[in-house]
């Protein structure tokens, strides 16, 4: 089999970042090399073309769950400002409610790294990277949500927590009922 071009290359690599953040979000960081490059439609063998290890890939996947992140908070803005509201409070009520719904609790793989990533972040060794990425991109999700009142921590911690039992109670009715307490007290107070 022929070498493959730079541009081939490089799209392979974003195809396996693209694949591991989804993945990652979905069942956690342990995920085997293997696993990811068969999902990402890849040889095992290529992956240490395209990466120096697999903390190397964690780093850039986290790196890039963030960015989502971070593109769905400015597409909210840009919503909140077509519809002429307070580009702030409208933004932020919006994400609060596509956060705390049942669409989100079920979909891991495309949701808040916040979340999804927090148990593999506090017991993954030597993932530095992604710890320090990780961690900023907390502090701009928490400083998104801040309010004239507080600095957004509290209202994060809600929001995670909430996610977090709302999606380990999924089969009861008790998971409903966290996502709309959490939405309640968030809109309530803000």
């Amino acid at each position: 089999m022929g070498r493959v071009s730079q541009a081939q290359a490089r799209e392979n690599r974003e195809r396996v970042v693209r694949t591991a953040s989804r993945l990652f979000r979905e069942q956690g960081t342990h995920i085997s090399v293997a696993d990811l490059m068969k999902a990402s439609g890849l040889t095992h063998g290529g992956f240490y073309k395209q990466f120096a290890s697999k903390e190397a890939l964690i780093d850039e996947a986290t790196a890039h769950a963030f960015g989502e992140l971070a593109q769905r908070r400015e597409a909210a803005l840009e919503r909140a400002a077509e519809q002429g509201v307070e580009q702030g409070a409208a933004a932020q009520r919006a994400l609060i409610d596509a956060y705390l719904s049942v669409e989100h609790r079920d979909n891991a793989a495309d949701g808040c790294p916040t979340a999804a990533l927090a148990h593999d972040m506090a017991r993954e060794p030597g993932a530095d990277g992604a710890h320090r990425v990780y961690t900023e991109g907390v502090r701009d999700f928490a400083g998104w949500l801040a309010t004239d009142d507080e600095d957004g921590i509290a209202r994060l911690c809600t929001m995670l927590g909430a996610l977090v039992l709302a999606r380990a109670t999924k089969d009861s009715p008790l998971s409903e009922e966290i996502l709309a307490a959490a939405r309640a007290a968030l809109t309530e107070a803000g």
